[in-house]
């Protein structure tokens, strides 16, 4: 089977890794070009986030954001806060709000904590010791990070064999966090259980979706509007990393799920 048959009449570049916990699988395309990685940024945010928590530095119930919300409702998209700018939507806990807004008032959060630049925090806890070379940390730490689908793939690794937070974290960390909370997820509609992580969103049993058909419920991580993504799923033992040069829309919507269904199938053929 051809795994990347789906991409073959894209008429702008992309990159594309595959892999499992030991290693590159397959690529496509221009892996080692620097793309946008929009809202993936997220997951670099989240994890160095999640170092800050392992190292004790960081509590998960620490007070963050607006009144009644802390930092697991942050990491959650579940304080209320919107998605860049105005009041507070709901109370925290009662909604999932997807907002670029809540990640920064974690960034300030944990800089506070850690006691220096979020930026520098991230370089220093997540890009350095995975060895990430390409990956920039700059602008908004919602969606301001830059990189090669390679160094997106060595992410995927750490994430299906965590190496920078202990298990059960990581187990907390991609699990649902406020089980049972409707919300928008961006692109895809109003999702009735809009389930989402600690800074990871979790597939469970969303439709539509960006994930496959085939995709275990347990996958989790994140796409963004520039037309990238990371998907793992633990069930598989694979995980995807995509970046591309046009912006999410139409053709990602159709060409993604029917990608991760065949990278499925051939992993399961493994």
């Amino acid at each position: 089977m051809d795994i990347f048959r789906s991409l073959q009449d894209l008429d702008f570049p992309v990159g594309v890794v595959v892999s499992d916990a030991d290693g590159v699988l397959n690529t496509y395309g221009e892996t080692a070009t620097s793309f946008a990685w929009a809202s993936v940024t997220k997951l670099l945010s989240a994890t160095a986030t999640l170092v800050a928590v392992e190292r004790g530095m960081v509590r998960l119930d620490d007070p963050a954001g607006p009144e009644g919300a802390t930092v697991r409702h942050l990491l959650a998209h579940a304080s209320g806060v919107p998605f860049d700018s105005g009041a507070t939507l709901s109370a925290p806990g009662r909604r999932r709000v997807y907002s670029n807004l809540g990640i920064e008032l974690l960034a300030e959060h944990v800089e506070d904590a850690v006691g220096r630049d979020f930026g520098v925090w991230v370089e220093e806890t997540v890009i350095e010791p995975l060895g990430m070379s390409t990956v920039l940390m700059e602008g908004s730490p919602a969606a301001g990070a830059t990189g090669s689908a390679d160094d997106l793939g060595v992410l995927g690794r750490e994430l299906l064999r965590p190496t920078l937070v202990g298990p059960e974290l990581f187990a907390e960390a991609t699990t649902v966090v406020f089980a049972g909370l409707s919300g928008v997820l961006p692109g895809f509609g109003r999702q009735e259980n809009n389930d989402w992580g600690l800074g990871f969103e979790i597939r469970d049993h969303k439709s539509p979706h960006w994930t496959g058909s085939t995709s275990s419920p347990r996958t989790f991580g994140h796409f963004g509007q520039r037309g990238s993504f990371l998907w793992v799923d633990p069930d598989a033992g694979l995980a995807t990393a995509f970046l591309g040069a046009k912006p999410f829309g139409e053709w990602a919507a159709q060409v993604w799920p029917r990608l991760t269904d065949d990278i499925l199938a051939a992993g399961a053929s493994r």
